[in-house]
Order: C-alpha cells, then structure tokens, then sequence
C-alpha cells in the first residue's frame, strides 16, 4: 500500500533529515520536487505571455484522476482500518471549521477592507471552503516525504466542501435584496452535484467497498501513475494562475494580499489545535491544517455564480488563485508539515 495513504499512531515521525529537520530544510525539498517546479514552470510562461497550454479536457480529465485516485485509496484505508471516533471527530472538526471561518474571514474583512458586505461574503466563503488541488498537492508532498497520513482525511475534504457555502448565503442575506430571486433548489443541486464532491465521495465509497483487494488491483494506474499527472495538472494550474493574476490583480488592493496570506495561516493555526484534541498523526495534522488553509476556487464559484448573482467573481478569485493557492504550495504546505511534525513530538 502506498505510504500516504497509512495511517499511523500520533507520535514522533522518522522524516529524511531525522530530529535536525528544519522549516527551511522542508521548504527546499517542497520547492525543488517535480510538482512545485511544474507549477513555477507555468508561472514563468503565464507571465512571459507563451502560448503554452494544456487543452482544456485534458486538464479536466487530470482533474478526474486525481480526484479519483485521493477518494479511492482513502475509503480503502478506512475499509482496512473501520469507523473509528476518531473519524468521526476529524468530520466534526472539518464542518465546523468550513461553517466558521467564513465568519471570522467576514469579520475581518469588514474591517480591513473597503468590500462590500457581499462581496466580502462570497470571499469568505471561498475561504471556508477547501481547494482540493491544494489536496492533492499535500498529499503528493506527504507521499514524497514517506510520511504517512489518515486516508479518511478524504472524507474530511469532501465534507468541507459545502457548509462555507451555507456560511457564506447567511452572511450575506440581511445586504441582499431577496425578493430578486430566489434559488435555494439550485444552489443544494450544484453544491450538492458538484464535480469534485461526487468524485471523491463516488471514488471513496468505492474504495470503502472493494477495500485492500481493489486497491491491488488499480495501483498501477491509481497510484503508480499519480506523481506523473500531478505533475502536469500543476503545470496548468501555474499558467491559470499567472494569466489570472495578471487579468484580476485591478482588484488586488494590498489589504486583499494580506488577507490572502494572513487568513490560511489562521485556518492553520485552528486545523492545529483541533488535531491535538483529536489526535491525529503528524501527516493527518499537516493535512488538516493544509485543508483549513485552502481557498476554493471550483466548487464555491460555482454555486455562488447562482446563489449571489450580486457579488463580483474576479476579486475572490484573484485572491484564492493568484495569491493563496501559490502561498500554499511553495511555503504553506512546507509550513504546516513542519509545525504539524513539531506538534507530534510535542504531543510525546
């Protein structure tokens, strides 16, 4: 079975660099790996104007896969281990940071900036929610370190998904001029049918269904394969980025930046402390913290183009894509392992 998706008692982890590891040691391994160095790849041709592209249904059939490898190979980890409390108390976590961070963002934002209470929401709601390339990239990072982690932690991701939504729409309401339109059936419909959360849920309960015997059988393409078109899907995500920022950074304002980086450490401080209550691994703290730290970019879009037609979609956009999704991967997700790997020595 593939080391990243092992779970493991919270204590102490053997990492390459044993107990001399160091925050700046961590960030040079992330940085120089094949998946961080695509992504900057990207950056560097966005920015240069090349006319480098990955078709359009390729990145959508990237985005499929790796989807559907994570879901696959975190519900066979909890058919070989079972439902445990602390399962259960990873979920409970996961909603209740989605449900409340968009409040603490909103706050904040209300104070720093010069948003609009409704666009102030919708960020906040893309902040609450989790980004699951961000995901993907930690978990590539944890597999690289041969550090293992919780594998129902893809449970979790899917679960905070849609309640920053939720979050998000309340907020909102008492700025909103209700009686324009009303769609509370097709805002549940495209969050709850939305392309990410079925292929996770789908590929997990598959997982949870075949167990041990299914993931055999699919390693070679499901896990085998993943580095490799990790690889390419961060090449693209660099040249969404960089074109992003390019068009949206109009609405960058440097209090907007500093949020983008301020806010996913908080997410990251709050994902610590619940993992110490909970005791998780250090890979499934790193995990939990990376999550709490994400912004989303796909799935909250989404359903808030049809729930808050009002809001303008490129300020948290830029934000989300152009500013906290790069933080994140160069210098949050060597951040939060090393803090989460700290936390577990700690621990005992």
């Amino acid at each position: 079975m593939s080391a990243g998706v092992v779970a493991t008692r919270c204590g102490a982890v053997s990492l390459p660099w044993g107990n001399r590891m160091t925050l700046t040691d961590l960030a040079l391994q992330n940085l120089i790996s094949p998946m961080v160095l695509f992504f900057v790849v990207g950056l560097f041709a966005a920015f240069a104007k090349s006319d480098l592209t990955v078709p359009e249904p390729v990145a959508k059939l990237l985005s499929l896969y790796l989807l559907m490898s994570i879901g696959f190979r975190g519900g066979a980890e909890v058919a070989h281990h079972g439902i445990t409390t602390q399962l259960l108390g990873s979920l409970a976590a996961g909603v209740a940071m989605s449900f409340s961070i968009p409040l603490l963002a909103f706050v904040i934002l209300k104070r720093t900036s010069r948003l609009n209470p409704v666009d102030a929401a919708a960020v906040a709601g893309h902040y609450g929610s989790i980004s699951a390339v961000t995901f993907a990239a930690v978990t590539g990072a944890l597999n690289q370190l041969t550090l293992p982690f919780e594998g129902y932690m893809v449970a979790v991701a899917a679960a905070m998904e849609t309640p920053a939504i939720m979050s998000a729409l309340n907020l909102a309401r008492p700025y909103r001029d209700l009686s324009a339109s009303e769609t509370g059936h097709s805002v549940w419909r495209e969050v709850m049918l939305n392309g990410s959360v079925v292929i996770l849920l789908g590929a997990f309960l598959v997982g949870m269904i075949t167990g041990q015997k299914g993931l055999t059988t699919v390693k070679p393409f499901l896990v085998d394969l993943f580095p490799g078109f990790l690889c390419i899907f961060l090449l693209d995500m660099g040249l969404v980025a960089g074109r992003g920022l390019q068009h949206g950074r109009k609405y960058l304002t440097t209090s907007l930046g500093i949020f983008a980086i301020v806010m996913p450490l908080m997410g990251a401080a709050v994902a610590a402390a619940l993992s110490l209550l909970i005791g998780l691994s250090a890979g499934g703290t790193a995990v939990l913290m990376t999550l709490a730290a994400s912004a989303s970019y796909i799935a909250v879009p989404a359903a808030l183009r049809l729930a808050l037609p009002e809001a303008n979609p490129a300020i948290p956009l830029t934000m989300s894509l152009g500013v906290t999704f790069p933080f994140n991967l160069l210098l949050g997700i060597p951040l939060y392992i090393s803090v989460a790997n700290t936390l577990a020595k700690a621990a005992h």
